[in-house]
């Protein structure tokens, strides 16, 4: 089973969940375009990263042979600072630390620490369309403030299955960083 990205639910309120996300490692890619093309441009890099294309500082020799590593969920999209730029990312596996975690071949690839985060989130089935999760985050970011919580971030996409799941089957969140 894949790994998927930890949490804890803080508290449920009507239209999401609150939920603590502990600090982690990602591997991420900055993408232009649309949603759904600056997705697909996005992951071919970040596939590839976790597949091979990386260089080892676990080896015998740090700094040399390609580690694969596990694919993770979810595959994360957020808008960047401008319209149509993405930033989109995949959550490493726990066992790393920035210490372990292979460093990019691809110059695009780069890693970092996102620090423990309070944040709002809401679960659907569906198809990975702008439509459905922008929707989903309107919702979300008015539920959000009628419990008097505040935003403290740009909304983030959530992909957790892989493209030939039947798309009603699909598990997808929009997820909403809440100032603490």
């Amino acid at each position: 089973m894949t790994e998927q990205q930890p949490y804890r639910v803080v508290a449920r309120h009507p239209g999401f969940e609150l939920r603590r996300y502990p600090a982690h490692l990602v591997a991420e890619v900055r993408a232009e375009g649309a949603f759904e093309q600056a997705a697909l441009d996005a992951f071919g890099p970040l596939g590839a990263y976790v597949g091979g294309a990386n260089r080892s500082r676990q080896a015998i020799a740090p700094g040399t042979g390609p580690e694969t590593i596990a694919l993770t969920a979810p595959f994360v999209q957020e808008e960047g600072d401008r319209p149509d730029h993405w930033l989109a990312w995949l959550v490493m596996p726990a066992g790393f630390t920035p210490d372990t975690l292979p460093e990019p071949a691809d110059p695009r690839v780069h890693t970092r620490v996102v620090p423990e985060q309070l944040a709002a989130a809401v679960r659907f089935t569906g198809r990975w369309t702008a439509g459905a999760f922008d929707r989903r985050a309107i919702a979300l970011g008015r539920a959000v403030t009628a419990v008097g919580l505040r935003p403290a971030g740009a909304v983030r996409y959530a992909r957790f299955d892989r493209p030939w799941k039947p798309w009603f089957l699909r598990h997808n969140e929009v997820v909403l960083p809440i100032a603490e």
